[in-house]
């Protein structure tokens, strides 16, 4: 059943608060300058409980941007620790851009108007922000709007799902050659970071990722048996990684200056105490400088592995089984590198049912 009552301000000005009150449902209210507005609001709120369509939106009034990111920082972000200082800082963006908006004005309109701004902005470096950029952005703020209107119940509905994601264009193929390869590891080994030639070797020889590599523990690698098993992977899947060779004996060297008091193969500068990994971007930035190689990532070491095993033979399914992909879509990309091999399996084929 629906209430209203009237409130004279000192300028003579009257506001109706307005209650609606049912049985299963927190009662709502809500105010307005208008006593039309205050029974339209009754009969709509009234007409939503009965249809089981009611949400409550004083939260969302309430409730700011900031408020949702604050909280979904201290509750939820601390389960992603490999992800977690990339997607801090990416929810820090946010606000700066929409954290003073309450929730009930972060509207599909709002996102999509900081959007133009965010890939019109340039990135660090001066290079103007790619599409798939954004739409890490945007991954990170659907997960916050959605903790909102689902276990939170602060808004009705998750207003980041109602923008599109841009389109990203074709996965960047960038190897090193075997001169690059060559400059680029005599710099890491001469970087003042102990951690780096190791991190890079191991991510050059197994395809693993920055966060993989870096937030490996000795429990995670089987020196005797040559084996890496990463529990914790993008895909949520534990995958066995073979380790062989030269970086097999990399990390048996590592292994003797071992960092007592840390579980990580890498350590922080003061990781006994923060109880972080090593840190590798500016060491791997004047690593990447000081051999020459300035359109570099360390992600593209991944992208080296794979070209590498599909130059030596590997197939498609290999190569996406050591890399971990779920599907044989994200390592078509290397299957050009691969003609030699895959002409080799056709040339044998005709042999054999052809003579």
């Amino acid at each position: 059943m629906g209430t209203i009552r009237t409130r004279k301000g000192k300028d003579g000005s009257v506001t109706y608060y307005a209650e609606v009150r049912r049985k299963g449902y927190a009662p709502a209210y809500d105010a307005f300058g208008r006593l039309t507005d205050a029974k339209r609001w009754i009969q709509d709120t009234e007409s939503n409980m009965r249809g089981g369509r009611y949400s409550n939106q004083t939260e969302a009034k309430k409730k700011t941007l900031n408020d949702a990111i604050d909280r979904y920082v201290s509750e939820e972000l601390p389960k992603k620790p490999k992800s977690y200082d990339q997607q801090l800082r990416q929810l820090n963006w946010f606000r700066e851009k929409l954290g003073y908006r309450y929730l009930s004005d972060v509207s599909p309109a709002v996102i999509s108007e900081v959007k133009g701004k965010f890939l019109t902005e340039d990135a660090r470096g001066g290079e103007p922000r790619k599409p798939q950029t954004w739409n890490r952005y945007h991954a990170i703020l659907s997960c916050v709007l959605q903790m909102c209107c689902g276990e939170w119940q602060w808004v009705e509905y998750n207003a980041a799902r109602r923008v599109k994601r841009e389109k990203e264009g074709k996965g960047r193929v960038r190897f090193l050659s075997d001169a690059e390869r060559e400059k680029l590891l005599a710099t890491c080994k001469a970087s003042r970071c102990a951690h780096l030639y190791p991190s890079v070797v191991l991510a050059l020889a197994t395809g693993m990722r920055s966060a993989e590599v870096r937030h490996l523990t000795w429990n995670d690698i089987d020196l005797s048996r040559g084996v890496i098993i990463l529990r914790d992977t993008k895909n949520k899947e534990t995958r066995r990684i073979p380790l062989r060779g030269f970086a097999l004996e990399i990390m048996r060297e590592h292994a003797k200056v071992r960092q007592l008091g840390t579980p990580w193969i890498f350590p922080g500068e003061f990781s006994a105490k923060t109880g972080k990994p090593v840190t590798l971007r500016e060491a791997w930035v004047e690593a990447r400088a000081a051999a020459g190689i300035p359109d570099f990532r360390f992600h593209d070491l991944r992208h080296s592995c794979a070209s590498y095993l599909a130059m030596n033979g590997a197939s498609l399914l290999e190569i996406a089984e050591v890399l971990g992909h779920k599907t044989l879509v994200m390592v078509k990309r290397y299957s050009h590198l691969a003609e030699t091999h895959t002409a080799g399996v056709v040339e044998r084929m005709n042999n054999k049912i052809f003579g």
